[in-house]
């Protein structure tokens, strides 16, 4: 008996992340559906690639943010349009309008802390290497994650799913 795992022929890693993605399109869809009111305390952190292929961002956002950028959807933000693929919102930074394009698959974590949960994927873009650029002031090491976002081992209910191939 082997213990070398076969590589499998159905993409089973890309099926579950495409599926937990769904759950972001399913909860925003609740969301633009009651009117893009959140309920109760509930508010999201979404992380994407500013890079991945159908994000739009306006260019002052994607100099600052050439990798990755976390959007808050709390108070401020309108003209919520949930598709199959991806969602458009508007949101202010520095008391700037800025209308932001983001697909599913651009998504790299998605949390409520209102109710810790989380979910964090994998880049689906392959080989999306982040560009060298200065530090922005919330990329910062003295920030930690945030306090929702944890170890998927410690009992939380964030979701990490890594499906790592032997080579």
């Amino acid at each position: 008996m082997s213990d070398d795992t076969p590589d499998s022929l159905i993409p089973y890693d890309e099926i579950v992340q495409e599926a937990l993605r769904a759950v972001v399109g399913r909860v925003l869809g609740a969301v633009q559906a009651a009117g893009s009111e959140l309920p109760g305390n509930h508010h999201f952190y979404i992380t994407f690639k500013t890079g991945a292929p159908g994000v739009t961002v306006p260019p002052h956002l994607r100099e600052r943010f050439p990798d990755e950028m976390t959007i808050v959807l709390q108070n401020k933000f309108w003209d919520l349009a949930v598709g199959e693929d991806g969602f458009t919102v508007s949101l202010t930074f520095n008391q700037v309008p800025a209308k932001l394009d983001i697909p599913y698959g651009a998504i790299t974590a998605f949390v409520d802390p209102a109710v810790d949960f989380g979910l964090q994927f994998q880049a689906t873009v392959a080989d999306m290497a982040p560009e060298a650029h200065e530090e922005a002031e919330n990329d910062g090491p003295e920030r930690g994650p945030h306090p929702a976002v944890k170890e998927a081992d410690d009992g939380s209910n964030v979701v990490t799913v890594d499906f790592g191939r032997k080579k």
